[in-house]
């Protein structure tokens, strides 16, 4: 089985205010960086093999630190990009919560798309995708993938064999990681939405 982290972006400036969505320029925010730099140490005593990153600044940014520290260079996939909000880009949650799609997204989100963008079932199903084709190539080995929160999310409902209209009971916050061992068996959810310690998910995997 391979390991998959799954780790949210750090603190970026207008989170949890807008839908930033695939904005360029969006960087990390003081406080986001360093976020970043504490989540290299909390994953210094793991024998990560490989770093794959949403393209997105925030995500690159969040991953550059913990990179470095492991001598690894960081593995850019738009697959594990953020969702295209499309219109919706850019726009103050205040005002998107009172839209009557807001209400769909948050309780049937399996039957929701974005306006002039992509669905959340497309978002899933791009990003299990890409998450499995990570962990096939890295065959019982820890690797790290940076990317959004509902992107996780979505991926966290999957593993579990949770239905699309579920995934909004699941919590990531900014920097925390979750674990998910992938591989010819059972997909086993090891970690979600952790901020602590990760030294014991240092262990073999399990072939």
């Amino acid at each position: 089985m391979s390991l998959l982290l799954l780790i949210r972006h750090a603190l970026a400036d207008g989170t949890g205010k807008k839908l930033t969505g695939w904005t360029p320029g969006v960087h990390l925010s003081r406080s986001g960086a360093r976020q970043a730099e504490a989540l290299a140490g909390r994953l210094e005593s793991l024998p990560v093999a490989a770093v794959y990153s949403s393209p997105l600044e925030r995500c690159l940014e969040t991953a550059r630190p913990l990179a470095a520290s492991k001598g690894l260079r960081i593995r850019s996939s738009k697959d594990l990009g953020e969702v295209d909000y499309g219109e919706w880009t850019g726009r103050p949650l205040s005002r998107l919560s009172k839209t009557k799609l807001w209400r769909t997204v948050q309780t049937h989100p399996a039957t929701a798309r974005f306006p002039g963008g992509e669905s959340l079932l497309e978002v899933q199903q791009r990003a299990t995708n890409e998450a499995e084709r990570i962990a096939g190539a890295h065959p019982n080995e820890l690797v790290v993938l940076v990317t959004h929160g509902d992107v996780i999310r979505l991926l966290l409902a999957h593993f579990a064999g949770v239905h699309t209209d579920l995934f909004q009971r699941i919590i990531v916050g900014p920097a925390s990681v979750s674990a998910v061992a992938v591989g010819n068996e059972v997909p086993r959810i090891l970690r979600t939405n952790d901020t602590g310690d990760l030294a014991d998910l240092a262990g073999p995997r399990k072939r």
